[in-house]
């Protein structure tokens, strides 16, 4: 068996819960996903079955695009509004239009410091395993693309925005250095992968749905 599925991952899993999930469902031990989403996250998620999983290369390089809504005011050490709250500040006097002006400032090339709560690793380390211990590590920031960056709806103290970026962005983090901008700081309370290069969530199934029918063929 081989080819690919496209999965609308739900709340509160992991991307590797998915995997194991199919990996049960249709019986086959060679699973892969392209691109981690974080237990908060949903949507898109390719899943490479079987020889399949050689393509991963050249999906993880491609574009993706998020419909997200941060809120203003929170600091928390995951950059989303399942972690601890570091800091609460007062959030002023802020127009759409302003929202709109700091948002272009983001679009375009752009460097951005990874979330300590991630699966980068350090000294063989992932860096969320650290995290949890309380131990925080120096991150080199990491040059990305943010290719477009819209405004969707405004209401305080919640900001809804799409992003359309090139790989290893960092959605928390973005919404972290567009609140540090702000002066006010801001946290993830929501967030959905809409699209993977030419993959649109329209065409995804649902995990609970998932079964050999799914499974398209792509050219290794």
């Amino acid at each position: 068996m081989k080819g690919i599925i496209v999965v609308d991952k739900p709340s509160g899993i992991t991307s590797f819960d998915v995997v194991r999930s199919i990996r049960s469902r249709l019986r086959i031990k060679k699973v892969g996903h392209c691109g981690t989403l974080d237990p908060l996250a949903t949507g898109l998620l390719v899943i490479l079955l079987g020889e399949s999983t050689k393509l991963f290369p050249k999906f993880s390089s491609f574009d993706k695009s998020y419909e997200a809504t941060l809120q203003l005011g929170i600091i928390t050490a995951t950059g989303d509004c399942q972690g601890e709250v570091l800091e609460k500040r007062e959030i002023g006097d802020i127009p759409s239009d302003k929202l709109k002006e700091v948002f272009s400032e983001f679009e375009g090339d752009i460097t951005q410091e990874p979330p300590m709560f991630s699966a980068l690793k350090y000294h063989g380390k992932k860096l969320y395993e650290l995290a949890r211990l309380g131990i925080e590590v120096p991150r080199q920031k990491r040059a990305v693309k943010i290719i477009e960056l819209k405004l969707i709806n405004f209401d305080f103290p919640y900001v809804s925005f799409y992003v359309n970026c090139s790989k290893g962005t960092y959605v928390r983090s973005l919404a972290h250095d567009i609140g540090m901008r702000l002066n006010c700081g801001a946290t993830i309370v929501k967030i959905r992968r809409v699209s993977i290069g030419p993959f649109d969530i329209k065409e995804a199934v649902s995990l609970e749905r998932v079964n050999e029918s799914d499974i398209r063929s792509w050219p290794c």
